[in-house]
């Protein structure tokens, strides 16, 4: 009998733990900026360290960099990824950032300033999780379109 307890509790421990494996997100950690690799174009922040933190139940993300003027810039978010608009704090160019979830390794941003899109992004992690590629387009304060292709390394 104690040896069908010890058995049964040994096979939930590892499920439970395969469980928890699986459910690990690619995107949480630190992300530095490589410029090398990146194409950072005219008008764009440069966001040189983004974090992904868990949250209770959502996700905090602090980004540092510098703006199009060079001027440092820090902001945060705390949400889920599920498509819905979220207050972001410190972004002069956006009040509400939104995250959706396409597949395990791909995350589409829509930032708004006033509820008019300003931003939009793409995030594709690869597939050994070590580096991930942000494509955004949007447009300045001018109305001007920018984009921007920045590749960051998992640290």
């Amino acid at each position: 009998m104690k040896k069908r307890i010890y058995l049964l509790t040994l096979v939930a421990l590892f499920a439970a733990a395969m469980v928890c494996f699986a459910a690990e997100d690619v995107n949480m950690g630190t992300w530095k900026l490589d410029e090398a690799k990146s194409k950072i174009g005219p008008g764009m922040p440069k966001n040189t360290t983004v974090v992904y933190a868990a949250a209770d139940d959502s996700v905090k993300i602090t980004v540092d960099g510098v703006d199009a003027d060079g001027k440092p810039v820090h902001n945060e978010w705390t949400g889920k990824f599920d498509g819905k608009d979220y207050p972001v704090t410190g972004d002069s160019s956006s009040d509400t950032r939104a995250y959706k979830r396409v597949n395990d390794h791909t995350l589409e941003i829509t930032n708004k300033k006033g509820g008019t899109v300003t931003t939009t992004a793409r995030v594709v992690v690869s597939a050994d999780g070590k580096s991930r590629t942000v494509t955004a387009h949007g447009k300045d304060a001018k109305g001007k379109k920018i984009s921007s292709t920045s590749v960051y390394d998992k640290q």
